[in-house]
């Protein structure tokens, strides 16, 4: 394997995918909700897995009743979430170590998250120093997954093409936002399923691999996944 077949960068998704938080943020919405006297359900759960936070807020307000605006629905989940992991960051199988092989090999990353900084930043703290050469959170793009802008972005900032680079999702939403970027895109799903119909949809330009897990995947694998 040469260096020169290497992806660009690596671009990493975090809830779901790097860490398992999913659960973190369920248990917050069912909370929340039912203190301000609303109901909630895992239907609804799921259907935010991978949004905008905003977007969530704005859902959130209007299918669980709950009479405050998106943004201040958002603090509070977050108060809820970063305080979870604070206790403890559940990480996925084999993120970690994949992300310290692409790093050890020199290969730029970019943490592509719609989760906002201030809890990004908590998982951030919990890894080596450098383990990201940049990041890009939902509070600093205009439009959030599935929109291309967090992935455009994020090769953006680190100089690189899309269609050079490879995406780790977990959802649905998530990885139509990389794959309209131009990204090759591995999917590991987790709360939710991830269909292989998305890498046929009008607005999908890269390729998608859909993997039952990252456990033992390395930088090898990576190269075979963007050069076919």
């Amino acid at each position: 394997m040469s260096f020169t077949a290497a992806p660009a960068a690596v671009l990493w998704d975090m809830d779901g995918t790097l860490v398992d938080t999913e659960p973190y943020w369920i248990d917050a919405e069912f909370e929340i909700v039912e203190m301000h006297g609303g109901t909630w359900s895992h239907a609804h759960a799921k259907a935010l897995v991978g949004s905008d936070l905003l977007d969530s807020g704005a859902y959130i307000r209007e299918h669980g009743g709950v009479d405050r605006t998106p943004t201040e629905i958002v603090e509070m989940l977050l108060d809820r979430v970063v305080a979870r992991v604070r206790a403890e960051v559940p990480w996925r199988p084999g993120a970690r170590e994949l992300l310290a092989q692409v790093r050890d090999s020199a290969i730029d990353t970019a943490l592509v998250t719609m989760s906002w900084k201030r809890f990004a930043d908590e998982v951030v703290r919990c890894l080596p120093t450098e383990s990201f050469t940049a990041s890009v959170t939902g509070d600093e793009v205009s439009r959030g997954k599935p929109h291309p802008e967090p992935y455009l972005l994020a090769a953006e900032r680190l100089g690189v093409r899309p269609d050079d680079c490879i995406a780790i999702e977990d959802s649905p939403t998530g990885v139509r936002s990389a794959l309209a970027a131009g990204c090759s895109v591995i999917a590991v799903p987790h709360v939710v399923d991830v269909s292989p119909e998305l890498a046929h949809l009008p607005e999908s330009i890269g390729r998608l691999t859909l993997l039952p897990t990252l456990d033992g995947v390395d930088l090898g694998d990576l190269v075979r996944i963007l050069h076919p």
